[in-house]
């Protein structure tokens, strides 16, 4: 709560004591708790966030309409589904300093050697192959979103001082799915155990970002398997780094 709510309110503040026009906030998919219908769209109602992080991204939201609705200042809050991967490069990545609690680093650390093994959460939810289903998204698709969004609302005058964008592949994919598509990718094994569910973890949930690709102009262009590339090439470079 610290790190989002309270950092949040100084940008606000200092959004407000300087006049700028322009606020792209780096939301959630969090927000809409365990949705009744997928695909999930900016009209699904917002239900009881399932963990303290999406709650404060839920508080966080409702901070920014409130603070801004009187002043000049749009914005646009950029709903993430499930960031990961890494830039073509390798010199830019997710570099976590505690232990990760996102698949992507987890698996790429388990294939490292820097973990014996990982845990699946439950393989009895209502999905194909009985792990929970999340949409992957490309760290460089949502920057993207990000340079398109702000475009948006510079020269597009009529656009609302407050709108919500879903930023996802549209595409659900299962946990094992996800450790499958790495192990094709890479050719590494991974050594992984079931466990039971985990607390506030949803079964499913995926994005529909048509409102997106019809009003930013933008579309993700990177899949599961781009995804989990980039993230192997940079574990590797960052491992080498810390020996």
């Amino acid at each position: 709560f610290d790190n989002n709510i309270n950092s949040l309110l100084n940008i606000l503040e200092n959004i407000v004591e300087n006049g700028i026009k322009y606020f792209v906030f780096s939301s959630s998919c969090t927000v809409y708790g365990n949705p009744d219908k997928l695909p999930v769209d900016e009209n699904t109602p917002v239900k009881e966030a399932e963990s303290p992080y999406g709650r404060t991204k839920q508080i966080s939201e409702q901070i920014i309409l409130d603070v801004l609705k009187n002043t000049e200042t749009k914005s646009i809050m950029l709903r993430y589904f499930n960031p990961a991967g890494a830039h073509e490069s390798t010199k830019l990545g997710e570099s976590p300093s505690l232990p990760p609690l996102n698949l992507v680093p987890i698996i790429t650390e388990t294939a490292i050697g820097k973990r014996e093994s990982m845990l699946v959460f439950g393989n009895d939810y209502n999905t194909r192959d009985g792990s929970a289903i999340r949409d992957y998204i490309h760290v460089m698709d949502l920057a993207e979103a990000h340079t398109n969004a702000l475009q948006y609302l510079i020269t597009n005058n009529e656009a609302p001082n407050y709108d919500t964008f879903n930023l996802g592949i549209g595409q659900g994919v299962t946990v094992l799915e996800a450790i499958n598509a790495f192990e094709k990718v890479t050719k590494q094994k991974l050594n992984y155990k079931i466990a039971e569910r985990r607390p506030g973890d949803v079964p499913a949930i995926y994005a529909d970002y048509s409102k997106a690709k019809n009003l930013l102009n933008w579309h993700p262009k990177r899949n599961i398997e781009d995804i989990m590339r980039t993230a192997w090439e940079w574990e590797k470079v960052r491992s080498k780094k810390k020996r």
